[in-house]
């Protein structure tokens, strides 16, 4: 199997899930350009989207993190010991609906305004004709404090209240949808404001960051997050 793997990207919640199942597989690497922080274009010789991540084993080709972590779960997961061995609750329980809506939340819902807040911090920064800076600044500053800050906000406020009353996004058991939204709870504790307003938030990332596979992970794959 190989996991092919972009800096600071989505890519690492799929590293970490490899290292706590304590699969063989090869790691891949790829820079993002300088200039555009995009992906490389070789990566689209191993998927058409040219995203990551990817991975490989043998002849089978899984792109889109949710569908990666559910195919090794389905695939592998059955070897899982200690702590991993729900990570797909039994189907009708409370664990499975809420597992499921945390799989989807991520990038259903999350993920679209941390993307957007990255974009609109970076979009005064670019290349532009200086009289055209203050514009770009104030309209940006306007999305960000009228559309953007307002929902991510209240998404960490969801999360925080939350993982008020559970240890895991799912209950008490670490599932896949732990993995689905480390991403999102990374890069929503950096977005967001002053991360010590959420301190069940902070406590998660806390318990996620100190598994020797998460540490594994990091060490292999670099920092999570890109800077704005």
């Amino acid at each position: 199997m190989t996991l092919h793997h972009l800096e600071t990207s989505r890519s690492q919640r799929i590293l970490w899930l490899l290292e706590e199942l304590e699969l063989p597989y090869n790691l891949r690497l790829y820079q993002r350009d300088p200039a555009t922080r995009l992906a490389p274009a070789e990566l689209k010789q191993v998927h058409p989207l040219g995203k990551s991540p990817v991975i490989t084993d043998g002849d089978t080709v899984v792109a889109e993190s949710g569908a990666i972590i559910e195919y090794l779960v389905e695939t592998y997961g059955a070897q899982a010991h200690g702590d991993l061995q729900h990570l797909e609750p039994a189907r009708g329980t409370p664990e499975h609906r809420q597992c499921r809506f945390w799989m989807h939340y991520a990038e259903g819902s999350l993920m679209n305004w941390l993307v957007m807040k990255l974009v609109f911090d970076t979009i005064p920064r670019q290349p532009m004709p200086f009289f055209v800076r203050p514009i770009a600044r104030a309209l940006c500053g306007k999305v960000q404090h009228k559309l953007v800050m307002p929902n991510v906000q209240t998404a960490l406020a969801f999360m925080d209240s939350h993982l008020a009353q559970h240890h895991w996004f799912a209950g008490e058991h670490m599932t896949m949808a732990d993995f689905q939204m480390s991403f999102a709870v990374e890069a929503a504790l950096t977005r967001g404001g002053d991360a010590q307003a959420w301190p069940h938030l902070l406590a998660y990332r806390q318990r996620m960051q100190a598994r020797p596979a998460y540490q594994r992970a990091l060490h292999k794959g670099g920092p999570v997050v890109m800077s704005a």
